[in-house]
């Protein structure tokens, strides 16, 4: 993946696309702090981790743009969103609606869980198999539901 973002940064630095450069100069800068992170406590970041970041990424740009544009500032609010996509066009294609609702019930047949007690289990077996593909928080609340009703 690290390849992907330095291949894409030479070719917006050829292109002359300054957003791309400069979203792509920050995903590498988080991508560095990940690195020295991991490195205190003896591992390597891996690709999950790397899907990890881009989402927080996208989820503190999305709200950024959301206040932005309370505020009346459609330009910077343009530009967020414009970042999200760019770093968007990293991450693999999410789950439908209909796969995340799959995903679930297999997961809950997989762990065996049978209360809401038993949930972390569930939602952990879930970020192991789909990491960058779901949406946790909305997942957490299928879960919660399937697991009440």
């Amino acid at each position: 993946m690290r390849d992907r973002f330095n291949d894409e940064l030479k070719t917006a630095m050829k292109a002359g696309d300054k957003l791309r450069v400069a979203t792509i100069r920050m995903i590498n800068a988080g991508l560095k702090d990940k690195d020295i992170e991991a490195r205190g406590q003896g591992r390597t970041v891996s690709d999950d981790d790397i899907l990890v970041l881009l989402q927080k990424l996208v989820k503190s740009r999305q709200e950024s743009a959301e206040i932005y544009e309370k505020a009346g500032r459609a330009d910077l609010s343009t530009k967020e969103r414009e970042e999200i996509a760019i770093i968007q066009s990293f991450l693999p294609q999410p789950l439908s609606p209909a796969e995340t609702d799959a995903a679930i019930t297999a997961a809950i047949a997989e762990t065996g869980a049978a209360s809401v007690k038993e949930m972390g289990k569930v939602i952990g077996l879930l970020k192991s198999k789909y990491a960058g593909r779901m949406d946790f928080a909305a997942a957490s609340a299928a879960v919660k539901a399937k697991l009440a009703g």
